[in-house]
């Protein structure tokens, strides 16, 4: 065989203009092979395919993958399921036939055809119905809204507002998604949305104050879910029911589903049931949902439904709709710059993201980092990019606790957070991101241990740094804040020179969840904690009570010591 091969190998090289003449050959007839497969009558179908009793597809068949899903929020679903939700159950395909067109096709001419009857599949679920003005004041579209300045892309906005039952779903600025049941704004040239989506090369996304309008028409149908509303509690009918509560609608049969359904398409975040009654509205000085009452006084079933309370004339039952309160979502940076730099200064793990999300909220400007964080930037911290010193954001984030970078600032809002749930924070971030958690073998190899001995002593020398050298200090205990936004932020919104507004601040209590919420601490099988590590801890918290009640200060929470 090796002298055969050897021959062979002499032959060519001795006459290389056999070799091309015998090279060329053998490419021609592959050439006409591929392109005779792909002219030659149509795909077979397998017999379990072909017949209505199959149960549908093949399952060799893989639907394809249209799109990357990943949203802010973190809404990434798997691929099938995904399209299925997107496509609806017709996207099976209702025959045999239809089938083969989706996954039986081979070559170039049929990925072109699979490609087409996908777009059109898409057309149908969601329809492009032009551009629109948008006014950051006064929305277009004044449902939830998206955010992602790198990877968004027109399916991904469709999917995230389909999937909380709206009628369109609107892109703005490359990167903005925004969705409503009605749109109210003027339509415009088409030429006049001509950004390129952030995530998506050759798809638009919208303009500057420009809207990319889709109608997601089946969006009712396939998506339409009302367990994600939230309930509110059990409160008082307000004194003035026509101010505080504008939409009132009559429902004998009345239902959770029916009252939630009416004030979503109405666009109002608020849904009351009263009995027969659903009223609709914005949580304002007129109805604030701070006192609620007892749930028994709201206790009178659902005439539509025996297992849950549809409330009283007197007392309502209160849910809280997917509809996004707009009046405090519009943030800028500061017209003119500002002559004072102050800090949101706090230990890493102890809420500095979710405390920016909620000055911006209630002041309506951009906060701005010492540092650079790409994350939060394409998650919408616009102030990211700024220069801490260019004195165009209302506050600056910062972990320092050094004596120089601490006088570098005017006056400071000073956060601090139980040090056994910001220390579990803040290795959860390192380890598993912004909202992921650290793997098991983190939490149980060298690096808990570690990072405890490193970490804890930190979480009192900010403190204690930041009360000696820090100017015009303001105290906010992170536990306090999500005991009591309402007055906390008050406090912070006042040290950072700025009016408060009490409807504005009713709207953030509604918007308070971020982008970077985690979904609470996982629960460890057992406590990270060692004895040894708790009397450290015990000690530092100890040290920074003293130090907090030294200055006249509230002292630490009771509950920053472990029980």
């Amino acid at each position: 065989m090796a002298k055969l091969w050897f021959k062979f190998q002499r032959y060519f090289r001795r006459k290389p203009v056999r070799f091309f003449t015998f090279l060329v050959l053998y490419l021609t007839a592959g050439s006409l092979v591929l392109l005779h497969s792909g002219f030659v009558g149509q795909p077979a179908v397998s017999q379990s395919q072909a017949s209505p009793a199959g149960g549908g597809p093949a399952q060799g068949n893989e639907l394809p993958f249209v799109g990357d899903l990943h949203l802010a929020r973190g809404f990434r679903e798997g691929e099938a399921s995904s399209i299925a939700r997107r496509h609806g159950p017709s996207f099976k395909g209702k025959d045999a036939n239809e089938r083969a067109k989706l996954g039986d096709y081979g070559g170039t001419w049929s990925r072109a055809l699979k490609g087409r009857v996908l777009r059109e599949k898409e057309e149908e679920r969601a329809k492009y119905i032009g551009c629109y003005l948008d006014d950051t004041q006064r929305r277009a579209l004044r449902g939830v809204s998206f955010f992602d300045y790198k990877k968004m892309t027109v399916f991904r906005c469709q999917d995230n507002c389909a999937e909380r039952g709206y009628l369109y779903a609107g892109l703005e600025f490359g990167a903005e998604c925004y969705c409503g049941h009605k749109i109210q704004a003027a339509n415009v040239s088409a030429a006049q949305c001509d950004m390129e989506c952030k995530g998506e090369r050759g798809s638009v996304c919208g303009g500057a104050n420009r809207l990319s309008v889709y109608r997601l028409q089946l969006a009712q149908e396939s998506a339409r879910r009302y367990g994600s509303a939230v309930f509110r509690g059990c409160f008082h009918r307000p004194e003035n029911l026509s101010l505080a509560l504008p939409v009132t609608a009559a429902m004998p049969n009345m239902s959770v589903d029916k009252c939630v359904d009416l004030c979503t398409e109405k666009e109002y975040p608020l849904a009351a049931l009263a009995g027969t009654a659903c009223h609709c509205g914005f949580p304002t000085t007129r109805f604030p949902l701070h006192e609620r009452e007892e749930e028994q006084l709201c206790a009178r079933k659902c005439s539509a439904e025996e297992l849950e309370s549809c409330g009283t004339p007197r007392h309502f039952v209160v849910y809280q709709t997917q509809v996004q309160d707009n009046r405090c979502m519009d943030r800028r940076f500061l017209p003119a710059k500002s002559k004072q730099l102050i800090a949101l200064a706090s230990f890493p793990g102890a809420g500095n993201t979710w405390a920016r999300h909620l000055i911006e909220l209630a002041t309506g400007f951009y906060t701005g980092s010492y540092y650079f964080d790409g994350s939060l930037y394409n998650k919408g911290f616009k102030g990211e990019r700024d220069h801490w010193r260019s004195g165009r954001t209302i506050c600056i984030k910062t972990h320092e606790s050094g004596r120089k970078e601490i006088e570098a600032f005017d006056a400071a809002i000073l956060l601090i957070r139980n040090p056994y749930k910001a220390l579990m924070a803040e290795f959860n971030r390192k380890y598993g991101g912004h909202i992921g958690f650290a793997a098991h073998a983190h939490w149980k190899g060298k690096e808990w241990p570690e990072f405890v001995r490193n970490y804890a002593p930190w979480w009192a020398t900010h403190t204690l740094d930041w009360l000696k050298f820090g100017k015009k200090v303001l105290v906010v205990h992170f536990e306090d804040l999500k005991q009591d936004l309402f007055v906390q932020l008050g406090r912070m919104v006042r040290l950072l020179g700025v009016a408060v507004r009490e409807d504005r601040l009713l709207c953030v209590e509604s918007q308070k969840d971020g982008n970077f919420k985690r979904s609470g601490l996982r629960k460890l099988e057992y406590d990270p904690y060692t004895a040894d590590m708790r009397r450290s801890i015990s000690a530092y918290i100890k040290t920074v009570d003293a130090a907090l009640r030294g200055r006249n200060l509230t002292g630490v929470p009771d509950d920053y010591y472990p029980r």
